[in-house]
């Protein structure tokens, strides 16, 4: 029996599959993960769909699910993210019904939406809540079946922590991106490293003595900055929350508004979660030559349409990745990407070494959901802290690093009130 799927070319598989089975290489947690579900089986019998980035290293947490006992269906959870051997490889190689094509259209990338929300899920996984805003609008009737959802994005908690407030979240949701295993490491260190390896390939720019303009210093944005810092460029940041703000400044970077910023700035790089941070009064200050690119899920960070209108001239593909917009006064705005990813639309996302941790607990999560999913509401939950610290654990394992324990009498002393000064 054929697997369903909508794939650019089968015949890429080979390629993905080397490049699954080397990520797995760097995945050491999720492989321990996977050879626990493989015997005990905690997801036998459950339906499970996934709209998330079709990478190496997500493939390696859909055999993961796989092995767990799941019957899983992935779509993309982002036009640009797909890589597309990979995508064949899960299909060929694995047995994992896909739905993903780079570059996809609006229309495509629903009509996959759509496909693994017809696979009627007990369980979902999202990367940015696109399944679940499905399941709340058009696709109420199969919200029914579902058990619990795992989120994985800042973008998509945010977006289920107003449906809970307000009142109007269907089911459970696991806020997979607030654990700590995930938002320390992938969203610093991940993010930070995969979205300037995505400017570098896209532009081949030399960072260093650029002024390089961090736009949001949440978590991916202080790793952006970071690296950017670390490459020798002069790097600005620009927010709106006053303590994000004042760290910001005590790491060292410059802070100003996002008009100031626009004037002198080379690079621009978005990781907010909101709507039109970068907008035209900002393009219409830039100097000629700046490249301006986005790193949070959804490209309306960038305001896109108003840089068109602003636009004498559009010339798409003056480098791969790259579109030039000619202003009326003559200037130049690199945009990279078409505003989506850059990290994963120019680049290869994060390494496997930290994604290894954010899947591992991604993997465990929806285990305990399953086993929990009796005593759950609908609301957001956060993700179990024994998960946490056994995810942490196994991971400086991996690395060779070992840590003290508490002794006896400090164990004594931090859970008691008798002893003083």
């Amino acid at each position: 029996m054929a697997i369903p799927c909508d794939l650019a070319n089968p015949k890429l598989a080979a390629e993905g599959k080397r490049r699954i089975l080397w990520a797995a290489n760097d995945m050491p947690v999720l492989k321990l993960v996977s050879e626990r579900f493989k015997k005990e089986k905690p997801l036998s019998g459950l339906k499970l769909s996934c709209c998330l980035h079709v990478t190496a290293e997500t493939a390696n947490l859909m055999r993961t699910l796989k092995d767990g006992g799941a019957d899983v269906m992935l779509c993309a959870s982002n036009p640009l993210s797909t890589q597309d051997d990979v995508a064949a490889s899960l299909v060929h190689d694995f047995g994992i019904s896909t739905f993903a094509i780079k570059g996809e259209n609006t229309e495509t990338f629903y009509k996959h939406l759509n496909a693994v929300v017809d696979h009627k899920p007990q369980i979902t996984m999202d990367d940015g809540a696109d399944m679940v805003n499905l399941l709340h609008t058009k696709r109420t009737a199969e919200a029914k079946n579902i058990k619990a959802s795992m989120e994985e994005t800042t973008t998509g908690v945010i977006r289920l922590r107003a449906l809970e407030k307000a009142g109007k979240l269907l089911f459970p949701v696991i806020a997979v991106n607030d654990a700590d295993t995930k938002h320390l490491f992938d969203n610093r260190y991940g993010t930070g490293q995969s979205t300037i390896d995505g400017v570098i390939r896209a532009t081949d720019v030399l960072l260093a003595g650029k002024n390089v303009v961090v736009i949001g210093y949440g978590w991916c944005g202080k790793g952006v900055a970071s690296r950017a810092s670390g490459m020798g460029a002069n790097v600005t940041v620009t927010e709106i929350n006053p303590l994000r703000a004042l760290e910001a400044l005590m790491d060292g970077f410059r802070v100003c508004p996002m008009a100031d910023a626009a004037t002198y700035g080379d690079v621009f790089i978005t990781l907010t979660g909101n709507k039109h941070v970068i907008r035209g009064e900002h393009f219409e200050k830039m100097k000629d030559g700046a490249m301006v690119c986005n790193s949070g899920h959804f490209d309306i960070e960038l305001d896109i349409p108003a840089l068109a209108k602003l636009s004498k001239t559009t010339n798409k593909g003056v480098r791969n990745n790259v579109d030039e917009y000619v202003l009326s006064n003559g200037n130049r705005i690199f945009l990279l990407a078409d505003g989506r990813l850059i990290n994963l639309s120019a680049a290869e996302g994060h390494p496997a070494s930290v994604m290894d941790m954010s899947f591992a607990t991604q993997g465990l999560a929806a285990e305990w959901a399953v086993k929990n999913s009796g005593d759950l509401s609908n609301k957001v939950y956060d993700v179990d802290s024994k998960i946490e610290d056994w995810v942490a654990k196994l991971k400086l394992q991996s690395m060779a690093v070992k840590i003290d324990e508490l002794t006896p009498a400090q164990r004594e002393y931090l859970t008691s009130s008798g002893e003083g000064t």
